[in-house]
């Protein structure tokens, strides 16, 4: 087996006992204290995570702009300097490849934020679609590192380290400025449906910005924050996960994201003709948001039977809700039973699944 690969933090994480595991090739950390505290702690105050495993690709040319539209299904011809938009990547089936973020630089000047599990293929996929464009796109993973400043209380532990305004960064907006000294791209995004930004910078700075950070933070209430916390953040937010509710084999329209396909943009795009069928004829099947009232966690590829016991689908995600104090998830099954009832089998005990829009908590309120 090849070693796993190491973020520039790793030993910072290990010397805050951090528990490391195997995530898509990478140590990293799962959890510090517990995953249900830190979870509580970005909803609460602010947490820090380390993303560093994320991959970076620098798009360049005078053919930057029409070829990323050919990409992806948004529409990156809306885009402006500073602006930041979310988008599917998908095959010409309609599948997804990836889920990624378009950041744009200047004219013919973007970068894209891609998963760290699918870094190695995307990047076939993305050069072998740049042939014979008037394009350049160049991989900065290796000497790119990316620290998630997610809560309420981010921009207050922020702004004190940075000249830059940050209440001028609207969401999904990025600007350029220092942080604790250090040059960084800060980007008003993240992953956990709280405010908050994500800083890119360089490999070389990554431990001297986290520690600047934490000091920073811990007075207000910041935590460290592992994966375990990001993923029951994301999925109490209704967010989608790449090889959970959106895969090959699951599209956008599929999964909910129908928003982020934008089938009149005036060009051809992977995909656009089967999402165009897709859309037009309804979807075979479709993804559903449950909560269960119940603690006990539905494990992903849980069989989803209908009222009478039949197997209709499977669980995606499912992780327990530390707000709600109960277990949520979502699942694939087909369109005609998108509105229940549904329930699943635990252990000999049959448990409701009760469908709900996401996201799961009141982001605004709570």
């Amino acid at each position: 087996m090849a070693p796993l690969k190491r973020t520039p933090l790793r030993d910072f994480h290990a010397a805050h006992s951090a528990k490391l595991v195997d995530f898509a090739g990478w140590e990293m950390p799962v959890q510090y204290r517990s995953i249900l505290e830190e979870h509580k702690a970005v909803r609460r105050a602010a947490g820090l995570f380390d993303v560093s495993h994320m991959g970076e690709v620098d798009v360049t040319g005078p053919g930057a702009m029409a070829f990323l539209n050919a990409l992806v299904t948004n529409d990156v011809s809306k885009m402006y300097p500073g602006r930041v938009i979310y988008s599917p990547m998908c095959a010409p089936d309609g599948g997804v490849v990836d889920d990624l973020l378009v950041y744009m630089r200047g004219a013919d000047d973007y970068f894209l934020c891609i998963n760290a599990g699918n870094i190695d293929t995307d990047l076939a996929w993305i050069f072998a679609e740049a042939k014979g464009r008037d394009v350049k796109v160049a991989d900065r993973s290796g000497a790119c590192a990316l620290l998630a400043l997610q809560g309420p209380r981010a921009l207050a532990i922020l702004q004190p380290l940075t000249a830059t305004r940050l209440d001028g960064i609207k969401y999904y907006h990025f600007a350029g400025g220092e942080v604790a000294g250090i040059p960084c791209v800060i980007s008003r995004t993240g992953y956990t449906g709280e405010d908050g930004f994500e800083l890119y910078h360089n490999v070389a700075d990554d431990e001297a910005l986290a520690k600047a950070l934490l000091a920073a933070g811990q007075p207000l209430g910041l935590e460290l924050a592992g994966l375990g916390a990001r993923d029951s953040l994301r999925l109490e937010a209704g967010f989608p996960l790449y090889g959970h509710e959106i895969t090959r084999e699951i599209s956008p329209l599929t999964a909910g994201l129908g928003w982020t396909v934008k089938l009149d943009k005036g060009c051809d795009f992977n995909g656009r003709a089967a999402l165009l069928k897709e859309k037009e004829a309804g979807g075979a099947n479709k993804v559903v948001f449950f909560k269960t009232g119940d603690r006990r966690i539905i494990r992903p590829e849980t069989p989803v039977l209908d009222a009478g016991g039949a197997v209709v689908g499977r669980v995606l995600s499912g992780t327990l809700s530390p707000i709600l104090s109960e277990a949520i998830g979502s699942a694939l099954v087909p369109a005609g039973a998108a509105t229940g009832p549904l329930q699943v089998d635990v252990r000999g005990t049959l448990i409701q699944l009760h469908l709900v829009k996401p996201p799961f908590i009141d982001l605004k309120k709570k």
